[in-house]
């Protein structure tokens, strides 16, 4: 049996570690991997809140989905803290699908602000 208390640490952590290695790899000019790894932060940090909540999923669509309906659309979260998960999640696409597409700058730079901001939020609400 897996103990859920250790679990959700465990997405916190390695929401941190990828906010970490996401300003690393922007400072080393990957842009593409590092929204990608700024998009894990949300994505980990999402699943320690449904965790959190005795909601389980694995799946990105499945996580987003439920972070929605269980906590954007009660207002638990904020309109804006889920309109920075889908856009991390679509951007996070180009980054690691996007073949001769890639992330701007611009672009990259606004995702880590997001999804320190997005994680942070999740945290208040674990706590």
């Amino acid at each position: 049996m897996v103990d859920k208390k250790a679990e959700i640490k465990s997405n916190l952590e390695r929401a941190n570690e990828s906010l970490n290695a996401a300003k690393d790899l922007f400072k080393n000019e990957y842009l593409d991997f590092s929204v990608s790894r700024a998009y894990y932060a949300a994505f980990y940090a999402s699943r320690a809140l449904l965790l959190n909540n005795d909601i389980e999923t694995n799946k990105h669509s499945g996580v987003i989905a439920l972070v929605h309906q269980h906590f954007v659309k009660t207002g638990k979260l904020p309109v804006e803290q889920g309109k920075n998960l889908n856009w991390l999640f679509e951007l996070r696409s180009v980054g690691d699908y996007g073949g001769m597409f890639h992330v701007e700058p611009g672009e990259a730079e606004r995702a880590l602000e997001v999804a320190e901001e997005f994680v942070e939020a999740i945290k208040q609400l674990i706590d």
